[in-house]
């Protein structure tokens, strides 16, 4: 009777044990998914808000180089206003596949001038510190209601409104932010006030 009694034990604790390991590897399976599922939420929420962009080419030299990366904040434009001087990420009016990124000069209502080596707007000479040198063209332009005027910071190379035109508001992806990469040029990017010498 003992070693019955012995065995039935032995088979009991085996039994507890295998189900301990099923309840051990279910609840290691619901903690696989349920982490996959934050990462995915989390990923599509950052993505709803922000985007991340690789700057291509040397448009907005000095402020922003070649193979710097930017953050750019989609929401900015869905509570605020565009302003002269903020530097924005759109996707080209001549082929949408491509992002580019700006400055915004004109806003709409806007007379915007380039002569004798500076941009007016309305008028009023523009104090332009951020820019790599003085623009070597002339034009005019008067911005329509739902688009801007926007030129890059490096102005004779750089592939703007002056070259294709008005910039339709609902192309604009966001306000870029800041430089996160590489790290050693981390930077907010200053939006500046266009008129501020005025």
């Amino acid at each position: 009777m003992e070693t019955i009694e012995n065995d039935a034990n032995v088979e009991n604790s085996e039994g507890t044990q295998e189900d301990q390991e099923k309840v051990n590897w279910g609840r290691f399976a619901f903690d696989i998914i349920e982490t996959l599922i934050l990462a995915v939420v989390l990923f599509l929420g950052i993505n709803a808000i922000s985007a991340r962009v690789r700057v291509d080419g040397f448009s907005m030299r000095p402020t922003l180089e070649d193979g710097e990366f930017v953050l750019v904040n989609k929401m900015s434009y869905r509570f605020g206003d565009y302003s002269r001087g903020d530097i924005i990420v759109f996707h080209f009016p001549v082929d949408p596949s491509e992002d580019l990124v700006k400055r915004v000069i004109g806003l709409p209502g806007d007379h915007v001038e380039v002569k004798n080596n500076t941009v007016y707007v309305n008028g009023q000479k523009l104090d332009e510190p951020y820019i790599a040198e003085v623009p070597l063209y002339g034009g005019e332009w008067t911005v329509a209601d739902g688009n801007l005027f926007v030129l890059g910071d490096n102005r004779n190379n750089s592939n703007d409104s002056k070259d294709w035109g008005l910039l339709p508001q609902e192309k604009v992806v966001g306000k870029a932010v800041l430089i996160y990469w590489p790290p050693p040029l981390w930077d907010v990017l200053e939006h500046t006030n266009v008129f501020a010498a005025q």
